[in-house]
């Protein structure tokens, strides 16, 4: 695990667009949610100059809402629409969203069908990462285990919570999610997670520095030979004061 951090978010997010952009051409695992933000924003620029073309690249997002239609602003197949295919200049036909619509049952038999369209797309050949404030990826919430594979879950309080400001009222709030598995996540040929602000300070530590293992779904990117976190100076601030300078950690 390789630990770059920079004194804001935009720069760490430059950093983290170098990891990304020789994905293009290739598969590349799409996060959603805040903290991917300023690195679609980076990579958007670069499409903008010319310096590198999505066109061809296929995209598989990390996860999405179940019981919220596509087409709602919140949902991810919405949110990737927005913040993705159009400024990043994918072609809509070669990205894919976990199905969160429909009955339960059809839920989850598409859950299980995306782990193999990934696998028939050759793999993912880097994946973008944020880290929730209890040290979710994707939506694998303490407690998944590193063998699980796509499926639906139930939200964590504290998720939900944090969630309900881009919704009008509580109620709106998903309280389920389809989301990659960590074994899914894993299997990708590398990793960048992206992180910033105090608030992430406490998950990025436990993922670093804790035991790995299902407390901390973050800590198992540590059994992972390529990842990277790309963190600004808030984000790493409680890491420990040769981990904040950028050096490396092994599981």
């Amino acid at each position: 695990m390789r630990i770059i951090v920079r004194d804001t978010a935009v720069e760490a997010a430059e950093h983290a667009a170098d990891l990304v952009v020789d994905s293009a051409g290739g598969v590349l695992g799409l996060a959603t949610g805040s903290s991917p933000q300023p690195l679609y924003a980076a990579l958007a620029a670069r499409v903008a100059d010319g310096s590198v073309d999505f066109g061809r690249t296929r995209g598989f997002a990390l996860d999405e809402y179940v019981g919220l239609d596509p087409a709602h602003p919140e949902s991810y197949h919405s949110i990737i629409a927005r913040d993705v295919i159009g400024p990043l200049g994918f072609s809509p036909s070669r990205v894919f969203v976990p199905a969160g619509s429909g009955t339960l049952d059809e839920v989850d038999a598409r859950a299980l069908d995306y782990d193999a369209a990934i696998a028939a797309a050759g793999g993912v050949d880097v994946q973008i990462l944020g880290i929730g404030s209890n040290g979710h990826i994707g939506f694998n919430e303490p407690g998944s285990a590193a063998d699980s594979v796509t499926r639906r879950v139930d939200l964590a309080p504290s998720t939900i919570a944090a969630n309900s400001r881009f919704f009008r009222s509580a109620g709106e709030v998903p309280v389920q999610a389809v989301t990659q598995g960590i074994s899914t996540i894993l299997r990708a040929r590398s990793i960048v997670l992206v992180a910033s602000g105090a608030a992430k300070a406490r998950a990025v530590r436990a993922a670093v520095e804790g035991p790995v293992g299902e407390s901390c779904p973050a800590s198992f990117l540590r059994l992972h030979d390529e990842v990277t976190l790309c963190l600004d100076s808030a984000a790493a601030s409680q890491l420990g004061v040769g981990l904040r300078s950028g050096a490396g950690v092994g599981a």
